[in-house]
């Protein structure tokens, strides 16, 4: 299924400071399109509390604490046979952002909150797309994509 757009749907749960929804639904779009996503499609993109980001994370990765991002791929795929002739969009799953442990880390890894929520972005949709960062060469890999993308769509 390749025709139909590459939609993200942003939104904040808990989540105080102001956020530039549509900019960071924007960025997480253009890498989808950019590593060759074809629509229809969707993925949510969400920005959350310390608070929620720490449950999920122990719920879901067994892992105490906050973090600063979490991807939840989905398996279903239109392209299957189960579709077949049915105008659905294929979801790719969710990206959870928590701007505050962004901000905490900012300074480590990508100097301001701006670049670092950016960062975020694209990282959690390169998890979507199966990237991964378990091994070295992997990371390598993963980080070196992560520069391209900014480098493309990102403007601090």
């Amino acid at each position: 299924m390749s025709s139909g757009s590459v939609r993200v749907i942003a939104g904040s749960q808990g989540v105080t400071a102001p956020l530039q929804l549509g900019r960071w639904a924007e960025l997480a779009r253009q890498a989808l399109v950019s590593e060759g996503v074809e629509g229809p499609a969707e993925l949510n993109l969400t920005f959350v509390s310390e608070d929620r980001i720490a449950e999920m994370n122990t719920r879901f990765r067994g892992e105490s604490g906050p973090t600063d991002v979490l991807a939840f791929p989905l398996d279903v795929d239109s392209d299957d046979e189960a579709f077949a002739g049915l105008d659905v969009p294929r979801m790719l799953g969710d990206v959870v952002i928590c701007p505050s442990v962004a901000g905490q880390n900012a300074s480590r890894h990508s100097g301001d909150l701006d670049d670092e929520l950016a960062l975020l972005t694209v990282h959690g949709v390169l998890h979507i797309l199966g990237m991964d960062h378990a091994d070295p060469a992997e990371a390598a890999v993963m980080k070196s994509r992560e520069r391209q993308l900014l480098a493309r769509f990102h403007q601090s």
